[in-house]
């Protein structure tokens, strides 16, 4: 290890840019002759529209352009897509109405697109925007998830009978209905996933440019993915050939899984900026963002999970109906089948598995990928299960655990629903967060609170994640419709020092610092002298870009296959001017050595001497610069245990988390300082979502919790001293031994929080309560259980 290579916690490099203000966001750019975008949406959940009168808004002050879905069809732009097919039981594939980037005849959530106000100052595109007049006939609408599909819901598509997406199904339904029927207990669970909206620091925004000399449009926007942006807009958007269309994600403030998807916003502002021939910045308002930006969860299931007289788990049976929303989304069908069902296993021996999954449209934003993206979900089945069983049959919640999981020694390890994991040592996490936690302690603190009038409980959440999607192949074959490898440019200069092209993209995770740090780590060149780039179409090769924590498992390993290129390179030109064999040359920290010699050439005079070949190899290639691209031969799996205690006041009902462990298997860490701050951000938002984060929309459609005085979101106040651990098993599936730590806070905590507040409330007979455990939920579980 270098000084600044792996495992080492430097400090990050992006953060002086950020910390004195000269961060490079999409509000700090502005291109010359630019106008302003609004968008008119409808204030209804469900309706048609009869007429669109934009005279009024046409003849308005500086206004440039109104144009709606007409428009749009006319010009034959295409709809926004789906890019996971997923397959009903009955082989049949799920229904994808067509989802116009404006509406044309019919509205189908609050918020949806209806037009497009131009003008010359964001103020007046707005003030017109306000005087675009829509004829509308108000419809009934769908809401409820539960009810969705109930023959007396309204319909939200004709083309989607019952409002059915998919009906899909995984494992084996037979062998579970036989584990059942053995077992000498069953728990069972109605669980609800509460709907979460994604609220990045920055909100979403793009800069549409068209220059017609080149006939050519570029796209600043904040994506996490710009090169699948990019084949989208072009390969089925039809707004230009993928040669002709430039995409830059440039500082981007937080993604969370929200910036993936392809939106209505960027396609109409690239076709809308040839329309008129000017550039078009649109940047959203937070309660734009709140309606119309892809939102996370909203699953309602029903769960079982049978056992044996001593605990041991039979077999689990999962029936979920998964909101879709009113359209699909870019990854929305994936999410709760391939993302979720898969999961279901947790860290345990379970081997009888089955889970059916009803995906639903509903007059609602749609529902998509969010932090986690179905491992949430399926964690917090599993583990509110689990505690239950322990509870009901009067087992320790550490030990009935124990009993289950999976063996240090059984990898790799098959799942009875697809998944094949890695490598583990599921007990070693635990045992680690027990002690870490103090868990021997609980019944003492617990005692001192009784005195005080206040009530503790604890709660575990043992999670399992899969990071890094793939392979290709394979995830082909479960219907997705892209490839899922990474690429990366190791490009020396003459002078030494490093541009690292990568076609991951960084929005706050600090890829900057810990892919300059694998640089130093595999070649030796000082962290300073590495420039890593990205989030440019135009600059770094294709790449897939980042969410479902894939960087370092997948874009990292195409850096190691690239800097073992440099090596290779490096080996002859180092042989060849030290007149060695190339068999004879050893690489180790930056420097190529004549083994058994002190004759060597450090890495830098190899680049010098690669681009000023005076004296070099006879029929080598001058220059140094390598790419390389890495498909990974499966997911990785991140694991581990949380443990949250909880003291709750029974008067006010009002909850603190104060004592929370976590201990993460994440395999090699390149940068504990920038994976503890990973993990503390997860939790946040775990906690968030468990304690104070609930989107709700009333029968109507209407978004109720609309803006921040109603949608709560975790504070600093709301947060407990965490204590962190590693307990790394490194992966034996990637060259790093990496396995991805970004959601995995965001995964184990839901859970760990409401076994707490279960926990804390059984005295009272209290054995369920939905997320989020508010102060008010909780007082009033309080009163129903002394009534």
């Amino acid at each position: 290890m270098t000084e600044t290579g792996i495992g080492a916690s430097v400090r990050r490099k992006e953060d002086r840019r950020f910390l004195t203000g000269n961060g490079n966001y999409l509000d700090d750019i502005n291109v010359e002759g630019q106008t302003y975008a609004y968008f008119v949406r409808s204030p209804h959940a469900h309706a048609t529209i009869n007429g669109i009168d934009t005279g009024a808004a046409e003849a308005s002050d500086g206004v440039v352009a109104v144009l709606t879905g007409k428009d749009l069809a006319a010009d034959e732009i295409g709809g926004l897509i789906c890019g996971w097919t997923i397959h009903s039981k009955d082989g049949e594939p799920h229904k994808a109405p067509a989802h116009p980037a404006l509406a044309i005849d019919k509205v189908r959530y609050v918020g949806d697109h209806v037009a497009i106000v131009v003008a010359e100052t964001a103020e007046q595109a707005k003030d017109a925007g306000e005087k675009v007049s829509v004829d509308y006939s108000v419809l009934p609408a769908a809401a409820v998830t539960a009810t969705a599909a109930d023959a007396s819901t309204p319909l939200v598509h004709d083309d989607a009978p019952g409002n059915v997406c998919y009906d899909w199904e995984i494992g084996d339904a037979a062998a579970t209905d036989a584990a059942f029927s053995n077992a000498h207990h069953i728990t069972r669970l109605e669980l609800v996933n509460n709907r979460l909206i994604p609220n990045a620091i920055e909100p979403r925004a793009a800069i549409a440019e068209y220059n017609m000399g080149m006939d050519s449009l570029t796209l600043h926007t904040t994506s996490q993915n710009p090169h699948v942006a990019r084949l989208v807009l072009s390969a089925f958007n039809g707004i230009a050939p993928e040669h002709k269309l430039r995409v830059i994600a440039p500082d981007v403030g937080g993604g969370f899984g929200s910036k993936i998807f392809i939106y209505a916003e960027e396609t109409v502002c690239l076709w809308a900026a040839r329309k008129i021939n000017r550039p078009i910045k649109w940047n959203a308002e937070r309660s734009e963002s709140f309606q119309s930006d892809a939102h996370g969860r909203d699953h309602v299931t029903t769960a079982e999970l049978a056992l044996d007289e001593g605990g041991k788990f039979l077999g689990m049976r999962v029936h979920t109906v998964a909101n879709l929303g009113a359209y699909l989304s870019t990854f929305a069908s994936a999410v709760p089948t391939y993302l979720y069902a898969t999961l279901l296993a947790g860290q345990y021996t379970t081997p009888a598995i089955y889970c059916d999954v009803l995906g639903v449209f509903t007059n609602t934003a749609p529902v998509d990928a969010y932090r986690g993206a179905g491992r949430p979900e399926a964690t917090f089945v599993v583990e509110r299960l689990v505690d239950a069983a322990a509870r009901e049959m009067g087992i320790d919640p550490a030990e009935i655990r124990r009993k289950n999981m999976i063996a240090a020694d059984a990898y790799p390890y098959q799942t009875p629903v697809i998944q094949q994991y890695d490598c583990g040592d599921y007990n070693k996490a635990l045992d680690d967060a027990l002690e870490l936690f103090d868990y021997t302690g609980f019944a003492a603190r617990k005692e001192e609170a009784k005195s005080r009038g206040k009530m503790r409980g604890v709660g575990l959440s043992s999670y399992i994640e899969a990071c890094g999607i793939a392979p290709s192949a394979a995830v082909g074959a479960l219907g997705g419709g892209v490839g899922l490898w990474e690429s990366a440019q190791i490009r020396f200069n003459p002078t030494g020092n490093v541009l690292l092209l990568t076609g991951s993209h960084s929005h706050g995770q600090g890829h900057e610092t810990t892919f300059a740090q694998l640089v130093s780590e595999q070649l030796g060149v000082p962290v300073d002298n590495v420039e890593v780039i990205h989030g440019d179409t135009e600059r770094v090769p294709f790449g897939m870009g980042t969410y479902g924590s894939r960087s370092l498992a997948v874009g990292g390993s195409a850096i190691v296959k690239a800097a073992e290129k440099v090596i290779e390179k490096g080996k002859k030109i180092a042989a060849h001017t030290l007149e060695a064999s190339e068999d004879d040359i050893e690489f180790s920290g930056g420097n190529f050595t004549v083994a058994g010699t002190d004759k060597s050439m450090n890495i830098a005079e190899v680049a010098f001497s690669a681009y000023v070949p005076h004296n070099y190899p006879e029929g080598l290639e001058p220059g140094l610069d390598e790419t390389a691209f890495y498909d990974p031969l499966n997911f990785s799996f991140p694991a581990g245990t949380h443990i949250a205690e909880v003291e709750i006041d029974p008067d006010t009902g009002e909850i603190e988390v104060v004592n929370y462990a976590a201990v993460d298997d994440f395999g090699t860490v390149v940068n504990p300082m920038i994976v503890e701050g990973q993990v503390h951000g997860g939790i946040a938002q775990g906690l968030g979502q468990a304690m104070l984060e609930n989107a709700v929309y009333d029968d109507t459609g209407q978004l109720v919790t609309g803006s921040y005085m109603d949608y709560t979101m975790p504070r600093a106040d709301n947060m407990p001293d965490l204590k962190l651990g590693f307990a790394g098993v490194p992966s034996p599936l990637n060259p790093l031994g990496v396995k991805g730590c970004g959601e995995a806070g965001a995964i184990a905590s839901p859970a760990a929080l409401m076994n707490a507040v279960i926990d804390a409330l059984s005295p009272l007979g209290v054995t369920d309560m939905d997320m989020p455990a508010t102060p008010q939920r909780i007082w009033r579980a309080i009163q129903d259980a002394a009534a």
